[in-house]
């Protein structure tokens, strides 16, 4: 079987608005612990569009601007990338509101159908396979931008994986890289650096997971086939909150709901939803099944969702409709600071999160 998975960069334009709205959100947190927040990000060139609402009954300690361009610098956008991010233009609609937010929070205030997944083991954070094999590589390469081989270059780029599956083992046969660089630093140098990156990544894994049978040198790589790409970020290309979804879950092999994950509070149902039904897959492979998707169905005002569907292969545990409860995801999944790191793409490869 053949499976293949991709993942942005922290410096691709649609992943800086997904960490700049996660960061907004914990932000608000900082002022409530019960924020409401709902918060839109786009960009292009030196602009930057925020709309949305948030209410907290005490101000931010941060103007929005300020937020979106430490977020920038903190990606990368810094002297001498193309995009330096203290010259954005931050044009800020969003409607902030110094009341009670429970009024908005502490119910289900929209429908939405969430689906939750989980398979195989740690080892691969129960995620597929080629999905964490992508996670993984595109990690890598992202630190190494900070501060490795390839410091300074970046932080924009993607990573995209083919894997034939076996039945105990996985063949990587193709690792794609394009990524952002200095003109001063030559293609054929920067190529050289990624595969020195994407080997010493690759036997890391191979280290803690034998299923990964490939040869290094047996697996073709491709180093930005297009040429170099000097002008990445919002200079290449426009950003937009929520277009990584597939990303952000469990890849193209696994259907995902309606919902939207970052630049929500932590109540709002699609995102509460998604939370608790991966927490929800997870323990029933952890129970017994070789993978599991868990399918929930809410209504505005309905507490309890409208129903919920297990499809797993083996049996094992099924939690009650009432888990799933809106009251009950709200308080088990609490927002705080640390919601700021979900927008990279964490939120279901972080093991240390409640719900992985």
């Amino acid at each position: 079987m053949i499976r293949m998975s991709e993942v942005v960069l922290p410096g691709h334009p649609d992943k800086f608005c997904d960490q700049v709205a996660d960061a907004i959100v914990a932000e608000c947190y900082q002022a409530d612990a019960r924020a409401y927040c709902q918060v839109e990000m786009s960009t292009w060139c030196d602009q930057v569009f925020l709309t949305g609402g948030i209410v907290t009954r005490q101000p931010l300690a941060r103007d929005l601007a300020e937020i979106v361009r430490a977020t920038g610098r903190g990606i990368g956008y810094v002297t001498p990338n193309a995009i330096v991010a203290d010259r954005y233009e931050v044009r800020d609609t969003v409607c902030q509101q110094r009341e009670d937010p429970r009024t908005w929070t502490d119910h289900v205030n929209d429908q939405c159908i969430s689906v939750g997944w989980a398979g195989y083991d740690a080892k691969v954070a129960w995620l597929p396979p080629e999905h964490y094999l992508a996670h993984t590589l595109g990690a890598a390469l992202a630190q190494s931008c900070r501060g490795g081989r390839l410091k300074a270059q970046g932080p924009d780029g993607k990573l995209l994986v083919r894997v034939r599956e076996g039945t105990d083992q996985w063949q990587v046969e193709q690792i794609l890289v394009t990524l952002q660089q200095l003109p001063e630093v030559s293609l054929l140098e920067l190529t050289a650096r990624i595969v020195d990156d994407l080997r010493d990544a690759y036997a890391g894994i191979q280290a803690r997971d034998p299923r990964w049978a490939a040869r290094f040198d047996d697996i073709e790589l491709l180093i930005n086939p297009n040429g170099p790409l000097l002008n990445g970020g919002s200079d290449g290309d426009n950003g937009q909150t929520g277009r990584k979804l597939v990303v952000d879950y469990y890849g193209p092999r696994v259907a995902i709901g309606g919902g939207a994950l970052s630049g929500k509070d932590l109540s709002h149902i699609d995102r509460a939803g998604a939370y608790a039904a991966r927490h929800a897959a997870l323990r029933a492979v952890r129970t017994g099944a070789r993978e599991c998707r868990v399918v929930v169905a809410y209504a505005p005002n309905r507490n309890v969702p409208l129903d919920v569907v297990y499809e797993m292969d083996r049996r094992a545990e099924q939690l009650p409709p009432s888990w799933f409860a809106h009251s009950a995801v709200r308080e088990r999944y609490c927002g705080g600071a640390y919601v700021a790191a979900l927008g990279v793409g964490a939120h279901f490869t972080d093991a240390s999160l409640p719900w992985n």
